[in-house]
């Protein structure tokens, strides 16, 4: 095997100190039988027929097919390249050693080539799958060197070839996206603007921008609607400001727009509601909730039904604190420690993206915070949040961020209990399919969250001593007045019916 000094001398330094360390019999016997339970992938076969029997299809499949390729890989092309010896027997601790050394050349190590194309497979399908199937990956590919089956290079070389295997299958063959389609809202004709002729549109260039691949939105809404006005919302502009301003100018606009994310669009859709006029959703944010609810996955799809006049009128809600001016909800609003998990997660998702922000943030939140105590319906009790969201949500998330009707009439209540800090965390991190798997294990109780739906719902809030009394709606987490932050105050939430007319495609 051709490889530089550096490497070779790297793989016998590491190899002395792993056989020097003593371990457990115990561990010896555990990372033997594990890395046995991977011979011909035996052992990824078993995980992904078992996800295959919990509903996890594609990632399944990818993982399954990621996996063979690269085996084939490593051990059809890679092991006649590069080949080479394995570790003498000999050096190896008796208690690690395999019943039966492997006779095939050294490099790279098909096992960790399996491993690796197998965690990542279905990481890129799900991630909180991946990330609960990634240590077992990470502990066949170690027990290749701690066994002396392999060389730590090998094994290196397996990874770096699974890992690359799965990446260039999502790349050939990313995963399909589903055609959103609306349920419920009533169809109406709206205002046609075909060159964008009375369209003011507000626009928040910090949102979605961990969104790899999307082609600039502003880009083609110039080159389908030359006439429409285009403002980019600077640092210290608000959409309510921008809007009003637009509104008392010399030609104010009969259709408004917003592309961003939650947070802006439900902004713009509360001064869209004051000054009467249609409101036109472009997908800008990363997760993009209500255009994805009113059936507008593409920013052709929002331009599509400003052209030909067309619209549904959906389901607001309004959210009051004491005696203030109703928010206009359109997704979810929460009172508790969401609002915090909101704020810490918005502080980590410039390194660590979305999803693993989530996560981290998850953890922080519990463990330094402690359950907030509310009055609801009368009865005071502990609880770590309280969600509203607006119609009828996806019905086994705890946190209903994603509405999937627009007219159904009612609020959608979930109750996060004082309790389990390890199921509180998997409740605000995770969506719905991550939490049916997570349900399965025994992470999140059935159960554990209580779920209801009604029209109005008035919460009391007592904040503890140091704790910080806030509140979020559709992804955006503010501070209550830091009056009110120091002694009980009330929230209310009340549906209001028919309250906002968006450009959307018809319903199917």
């Amino acid at each position: 095997m051709l490889f530089p000094a550096w490497v070779r001398k790297g793989d016998a330094r590491a190899g002395r100190h792993i056989n020097s360390r003593g371990a457990p019999p115990a561990v010896d016997s555990a990372l033997r039988h594990l890395s046995r339970s991977a011979d011909r992938s035996v052992l990824w076969f078993a995980i992904g027929g078992g996800l295959l029997a919990m509903g996890q299809r594609r990632a399944a499949l990818r993982g399954l097919l990621s996996l063979t390729v690269a085996s084939a890989v490593a051990n059809l092309v890679g092991k006649k390249l590069f080949g080479g010896d394995r570790p003498l027997t000999k050096d190896i601790p008796i208690g690690r050693r395999l019943h039966r050394s492997p006779e095939s050349p050294s490099f790279p190590s098909g096992h960790a080539a399996s491993a690796a194309a197998f965690a990542t497979g279905i990481a890129l399908e799900q991630p909180a799958l991946g990330l609960a199937v990634a240590p077992v990956a990470g502990a066949v590919a170690y027990s290749r060197v701690h066994t002396g089956a392999h060389w730590l290079s090998d094994v290196l070389g397996g990874v770096a070839i699974g890992v690359g295997v799965a990446a260039a299958g999502k790349a050939l063959v990313p995963a399909p996206v589903p055609r959103v389609v609306r349920e419920g809202g009533i169809d109406i004709a709206l205002p046609a603007a075909p060159s964008g002729d009375g369209v003011f549109i507000v626009a928040n260039p910090s949102s979605g921008k961990d969104v790899v691949g999307r082609t600039d939105p502003l880009t083609r809404i110039g080159e389908r609607m030359p006439h429409a006005r285009v403002h980019i919302l600077a640092d210290d502009d608000t959409p309510d400001a921008v809007i009003t301003e637009a509104l008392a100018s010399d030609h104010p606009p009969r259709i408004l727009g917003v592309c961003g994310g939650d947070g802006t669009v439900s902004a713009t859709a509360d001064t869209a509601r004051k000054a009467g006029l249609p409101l036109v959703v472009i997908p800008g944010g990363t997760f993009n909730h209500f255009a994805l609810a009113v059936g507008v996955d593409s920013v052709d799809d929002a331009l599509d039904a400003v052209a030909s006049g067309v619209g549904a009128r959906v389901d607001v809600a309004e959210l009051w604190l004491d005696d203030g001016a109703p928010i206009t909800v359109l997704n979810v609003a929460s009172i508790g420690i969401y609002p915090e998990f909101v704020l810490e997660r918005e502080g980590l998702e410039h390194r660590l993206g979305k999803w693993l922000s989530a996560v981290v943030a998850a953890i922080r939140v519990i463990r330094r915070e402690e359950p907030v105590t509310l009055e609801i319906d009368g009865e005071r009790r502990d609880v770590w949040s309280v969600f509203a969201g607006v119609n009828r949500n996806e019905p086994d998330v705890p946190a209903p961020l994603s509405r999937k009707r627009l007219d159904d009439g009612v609020l959608d209540v979930r109750i996060l209990p004082a309790g389990s800090r390890v199921q509180a965390v998997a409740s605000l991190a995770f969506g719905r399919r991550s939490s049916a798997v997570l349900r399965a294990v025994g992470v999140i109780r059935p159960g554990g969250v209580e779920s209801f739906t009604t029209e109005s719902l008035s919460v009391t809030v007592w904040p503890k001593r140091g704790q910080t009394a806030g509140f979020a709606h559709d992804g955006e987490a503010e501070d209550v007045d830091p009056d009110a932050a120091t002694r009980d105050f009330r929230s209310t939430v009340r549906l209001v019916e028919g309250a906002l007319d968006v450009y959307c495609p018809p319903a199917a």
